[in-house]
């Protein structure tokens, strides 16, 4: 179709599986979402329901035993899962970029902050190596490191935890990316860090088009940050829609569970709601619906595999007996 504007990334039905001695794990199983140009789609659900997975298997980076075993992922038009990992690394940390919970993950230990950035611009950019110089210290000045020149020239043991998961942020942004994957990185910062990282964050997909995927179980930085939010459980989406439809009106009982159990949405004095019982373990998942076990409204059709569905415009579900009443109630 002419016209339509390609998206920055499409995955398509995305599989990536661990063949471990004790079984083979579903850790992504069926995941579908687009993500357009300059959007911010937030990626949320509990530990150990496929978010970091999903993110690892799109920039390819998933280690055997996980490989991924089916679906597409769709990159400006091009299937990742058909490139040679030449192809993906030059692709990786240039076009695509991920920011890892932990900031180890990105630094070398023995190498000067200064060293590592020059050499993550040269190793995609033929510049001098003094423009290179340059846009690392303005790099280390956009998440607000103090005295950035200095700061070059120091080793990742001489910052705090909360100043390397910056410079880690820093490299991230260096290229300015089409794509940035955010593996849950603002949670070991101080709420006031935090905030200044979002706001960069939003003002570099607004202004360079980069688009977003925002890796966390942390629903308050997704309330602010993303324009849609896909909810995860036990390897699937189970919601997916425009950020203030589902914080507002959920659908799915998990994702209505995971809402009411964020501590300030409690009434004060009274006991903290929770989810009774715990994620099923991805090696045996029960049949049908992988919540089912933990839901209040569970029936004998649970018992089913319930598909994906669209139950109101733009909101995607995949359950049998959604929370319709309330979304119903405020429309009319």
């Amino acid at each position: 179709m002419s016209g339509t504007v390609t998206p920055t990334l499409e995955v398509r039905d995305l599989r990536t599986h661990f063949f471990t001695r004790a079984g083979v794990v579903k850790a992504v199983d069926g995941v579908s979402f687009t993500v357009q140009r300059g959007k911010v789609l937030g990626l949320v659900g509990e530990s150990g329901s496929g978010k970091s997975v999903t993110g690892f298997s799109i920039i390819g980076l998933v280690d055997p035993p996980g490989r991924v075993v089916s679906g597409e992922i769709l990159f400006q038009g091009r299937d990742l899962t058909k490139l040679s990992e030449e192809e993906m690394r030059d692709l990786r940390g240039n076009r695509i970029a991920m920011i890892f919970q932990d900031p180890m993950m990105t630094l070398n230990p023995v190498l000067r902050i200064d060293t590592q950035m020059i050499e993550t611009v040269l190793a995609h950019e033929k510049v001098p190596r003094e423009e290179a110089r340059r846009r690392a210290r303005d790099a280390l000045g956009m998440v607000g490191i103090p005295s950035p020149e200095e700061r070059l020239q120091a080793y990742p043991h001489q910052f705090s935890g909360g100043m390397r998961q910056r410079v880690a942020i820093a490299i991230a942004l260096l290229h300015r990316p089409d794509l940035i994957i955010a593996d849950e990185p603002t949670t070991a910062l101080d709420v006031t860090i935090q905030g200044q990282i979002l706001a960069e964050v939003q003002k570099l997909s607004a202004t360079t088009g980069t688009s977003l995927i925002w890796i966390t179980h942390d629903l308050s930085v997704v309330a602010g940050l993303a324009d849609e939010i896909a909810v995860m459980y036990a390897g699937r989406v189970v919601e997916h829609g425009e950020v203030g439809e589902v914080l507002d009106r959920p659908l799915h009982p998990y994702t209505v569970g995971l809402i009411g159990s964020v501590p300030s949405r409690n009434r004060r004095g009274e006991p903290l709601r929770q989810i009774p019982g715990m994620t099923p373990s991805l090696l045996n998942l029960p049949p049908g619906c992988a919540f089912r076990a933990r839901c209040p409204r569970a029936a004998e059709i649970c018992r089913e595999e319930p598909p994906m569905r669209e139950v109101l415009p733009g909101r995607d579900v995949r359950c049998f007996r959604p929370h319709l009443e309330a979304a119903e109630e405020a429309v009319a």
